[in-house]
């Protein structure tokens, strides 16, 4: 005997809040922040709500009717404010309050015989409104965040989205009849069913986000120089082979090696810490004054590579001197800091395909030892250029 629709959305509810209670779970283990409480508090209102839905003709309509949407409306919001709790944003109590407080007069109202139409068409409208928005913010987290996964989440909520669409004008066009659980089966209400698989699926969606940005940031950890926030040797060595590669966005780069003079000095005469907020303003000015895709690591101590994927060594000379007069103009703007420390830097240029990044390293290396013994506070090409001062 096949199941009613009564029976089905008690199956819903009774998923929803399992759900809800292992995405508390998630919340309370503390390492996900604070997403997973919304979005489990989402699912145990949807829950409570289609609860409520599922016991009409035995409590009074204000409840089954009026507090059944509203719950459920509630809950469906905070699969948004989940959303942008993951991606870093967040909601003003008062705006969520109004979007949940104003649909709530209607669904109210509207719970005279008859009134089934209208408070299904406004409910579908509703879900679909919400399930654009977090369609929106997945977008912007597969393309600014650069998780692969969120394409994951614009899968399962612009379909949603649609159909509640096409569901909120055929319920208000009377295609749903005039109540939710009517004597005789209405074909149109299994719209519902499909619309409630999707939503219970997606229920995990953004854990799979989570894992996908966790892995990220271990990656991101294990290359990167923890003071600093530049790339480690492990980071360099791999977007140098990266670089080197066919696949590489340029086979033609120019390298600087950066020492900023007199750091032992400086060290010793006002304190490691000191030393510390002259490295991380380096990197901080550094990554201000160069592009998305050039690369900035920590070699060792006080000094630095930066490679310029597709720049020759003229080129690598200029952006050469840009830093170095942005370094000076960095230490005049913290007048708290000691005795303003230079930059030296060489420069070379080559083609990564065909020169080993040891051999560029070295041409870069001899043209940093020039520059110190010129003077300091200059830059320098490799040996067969002319010395640029």
């Amino acid at each position: 005997m096949p199941l009613d629709l009564r029976t089905i959305y008690a199956v819903a509810a009774a998923t929803s809040i399992i759900l809800g209670l292992l995405q508390l779970s998630a919340f309370a283990t503390g390492r996900f922040g604070r997403w997973p409480l919304w979005w489990g508090l989402s699912s145990l209102l949807i829950g409570a709500g289609i609860v409520l839905v599922v016991l009409r003709g035995t409590l009074p309509d204000l409840i089954a009717m009026g507090l059944a949407n509203t719950l459920a409306w509630a809950g469906y919001l905070l699969v948004l404010v989940s959303v942008r709790s993951f991606a870093g944003l967040r909601t003003s109590p008062s705006h969520y309050l109004v979007a949940v407080v104003a649909p709530m007069i209607l669904l109210v109202l509207w719970i005279e015989p008859g009134g089934f139409p209208r408070r299904a068409a406004l409910v579908a409208l509703l879900w679909a409104c919400c399930d654009a928005a977090v369609t929106r913010e997945g977008f912007r987290l597969a393309t600014r965040g650069r998780l692969r996964s969120a394409w994951i989440l614009v899968a399962l909520f612009l379909p949603t989205s649609i159909l509640f669409f096409i569901r909120a004008i055929l319920a208000w066009n009377g295609h749903f009849g005039d109540e939710l659980f009517p004597p005789q089966p209405v074909p149109m209400h299994w719209t519902a069913v499909g619309a409630a698989a999707l939503v219970l699926a997606r229920g995990n969606a953004l854990l799979l986000l989570a894992a996908e940005r966790s892995s990220s940031q271990l990656a991101a950890l294990a290359e990167s120089d923890p003071l600093t926030g530049a790339m480690n040797r492990s980071g360099l060595d791999r977007a140098v082979a990266a670089l080197s590669s066919p696949a590489g966005r340029s086979q033609r780069a120019a390298l600087l090696l950066i020492d900023i003079d007199h750091f032992k000095t400086l060290n010793d005469t006002h304190g490691h810490a000191a030393g510390d907020e002259i490295l991380r303003l380096f990197a901080d000015m550094a990554r201000s004054q160069l592009r998305q895709g050039d690369i900035v690591a920590r070699h060792g101590g006080d000094e630095f590579v930066v490679m310029l994927p597709g720049l020759g060594l003229q080129e690598g000379i200029r952006v050469a001197e840009r830093l170095r007069r942005a370094f000076a103009s960095a230490l005049a703007a913290r007048p708290g800091l000691p005795s303003a420390p230079t930059l030296s830097i060489g420069v070379a240029a080559g083609d990564t395909a065909s020169q080993p990044f040891d051999q560029l390293l070295q041409d870069a290396d001899g043209a940093l030892y020039r520059s110190k013994r010129l003077g300091r506070d200059r830059v320098q090409a490799r040996q067969e250029e002319a010395p640029v001062s």
